[in-house]
């Protein structure tokens, strides 16, 4: 069965999707101004409630308060907003696309995080799908710690004797045995788009990884919104692709037993709607091998479309957790990844089963 890789390399049936397409390079133009103006405060009283369903629009660069205390006002079950909280103390948050994602500055992970905080920074992720703390130079274990504020973390090579892998944190890079940078073009490498594990019963609902050395230039790493995705397709098209479900196998070991999960599943948090699939998936259960292949690479064409995205410029000591039931992900490939060292360690928190 072909495995459904990066988007050249799928089939194309007869009919394509009536997918929605990227806008006009106006638009873009027009965004990408709106983007480099100076960021805004906004008061936090401001944010009201929203419809069941929606999405605010986010502008790039604008600062917003979350207050850690008792929240005052949300956007409604199906997409939550950073919300209003009594104003005891007061975090910076700035947005970074309308894709998703906040960079929130000043906080220390390293040390333990009050209930409060705590509670602050999950609902940022789960209005925002991304959240990145530039500054943070954690030990592993820090991280861990960091990391078990939000549910079960995995533990890495408990059984394995790889030098890449220890007890706490999985250490990633582009490094050869000898330390040398070199690229990898394998099916199984990160350079398509994926979500971490998804050929798991039960895939882990949250990844962050921490920038230990980085390239001067290159080397970022991009996330595509696939519940804002989801929620740009036409009416016949989600009608089309409800009830289906993807078989996933890790392109890594194709001896390993598939799973298989719907491909549009709900969020459990927010009963929100995204795709849920990438670059492990092989072929969606009940569909010929070429009408499946041609429909996966149709959604990812979709799924990928700029304003579905954004692009994570790393810079070293940047802590980014993100949303596994939500996003997909790739690294950039890039010259910079032959000639520069780029190391990661990474967390996943455990997730459940998807429905």
């Amino acid at each position: 069965m072909r495995r459904a890789g990066p988007t050249a390399s799928w089939a194309r049936g007869n009919t394509r999707l009536p997918v929605a397409r990227a806008r006009s390079s106006a638009t873009s133009s027009a965004s990408a101004s709106s983007a480099s103006r100076r960021a805004e405060p906004v008061n936090p009283s401001s944010v009201v409630p929203a419809k069941a369903g929606t999405h605010p629009s986010a502008s790039p660069n604008e600062t917003i308060g979350i207050g850690v205390g008792e929240p005052t006002h949300t956007r409604g079950p199906t997409e939550p907003w950073v919300p209003a909280f009594a104003r005891t103390t007061e975090l910076r948050a700035e947005k970074l696309a309308a894709a998703g994602g906040v960079r929130i500055a000043g906080v220390e992970l390293s040390e333990p995080l009050s209930p409060e905080l705590k509670d602050a920074i999950w609902r940022a992720f789960l209005a925002h799908h991304i959240v990145v703390f530039p500054g943070q130079f954690l030990t592993r274990g820090q991280q861990f710690a960091f990391a078990g504020n939000f549910g079960e973390v995995e533990v890495h090579g408990a059984h394995r004797g790889e030098a890449k892998r220890y007890d706490v944190a999985h250490v990633m890079s582009n490094l050869d045995a000898d330390g040398n940078p070199v690229l990898r073009v394998s099916k199984a490498a990160n350079y398509h788009w994926h979500t971490d594990k998804p050929y798991h019963a039960a895939p882990p609902m949250l990844t962050m990884l921490r920038a230990v050395e980085v390239p001067p230039t290159g080397g970022d790493t991009e996330f595509a919104n696939t519940a804002l995705a989801y929620d740009a397709l036409p009416d016949e098209t989600k009608w089309r692709i409800a009830g289906l479900r993807v078989v996933f196998r890790p392109a890594f070991d194709e001896s390993r037993a598939a799973v298989d999960h719907p491909l549009v599943r709900m969020h459990p948090e927010t009963g929100r709607k995204a795709l849920y699939f990438g670059n492990h998936s092989t072929h969606i259960l009940g569909l010929p091998e070429a009408e499946s292949a041609a429909l996966l690479g149709e959604l990812l064409d979709h799924a990928t479309q700029p304003q579905f995205v954004y692009r994570h410029r790393w810079r070293a000591g940047d802590l980014v957790m993100w949303d596994n039931r939500c996003l997909l992900h790739r690294l950039v490939a890039d010259d910079s990844m032959r000639r520069y060292r780029r190391v990661m360690h990474r967390s996943v928190v455990r997730g459940t089963v998807p429905v």
